[in-house]
């Protein structure tokens, strides 16, 4: 065996292009309790959604088991809690925040009361949501939660 064989990339999978309309998508319920349109899917490394929550709204705790998140606000106003290794914070989300929620932690969100709209996040989850009963796992969180 050479040194070159040894160090070759492995050639990837290839998956079509795809596109998709958050208007056009599916509404379903996450199982923190917010309103998702699932929108695109790279198989084995992430996927994109759009979360909603009408004004005043508040879901449930939840972490992760398998999965991280990275969200961003493009509509509404509201706050994230969260809490990882004994640090806990609530941050402000606004049109423009950006947000990670990485693996194990415990996270609950609300939107503002006298919002104009709803508050809309668009997010996309590493690997992909695996559509499993366990994956969400309820924690305790600061709010009480509003929503189903």
């Amino acid at each position: 065996m050479n040194d070159q064989s040894v160090h070759q990339p492995v050639p990837p999978v290839h998956q079509p292009f795809e596109s998709a309309e958050a208007a056009a998508a599916p509404m379903v319920t996450a199982p923190d309790g917010a309103e998702v349109r699932p929108l695109l899917v790279l198989d084995g490394l992430g996927s994109l959604a759009v979360f909603e929550l009408a004004p005043g709204q508040v879901t449930h705790a939840v972490s992760h088991a398998t999965v991280q998140e990275l969200w961003q606000v493009t509509a509404g106003g509201g706050e994230l809690w969260r809490r990882q290794d004994g640090r806990e914070e609530i941050h402000r989300l606004e049109p423009g925040t950006a947000v990670s929620i990485p693996l194990g932690t415990a996270f609950q969100f609300r939107a503002d009361p006298d919002g104009d709209g709803p508050l809309r996040i668009t997010a996309v989850t590493m690997p992909p949501w695996p559509g499993t009963d366990t994956e969400a796992r309820p924690e305790e969180g600061p709010w009480k939660a509003t929503v189903r």
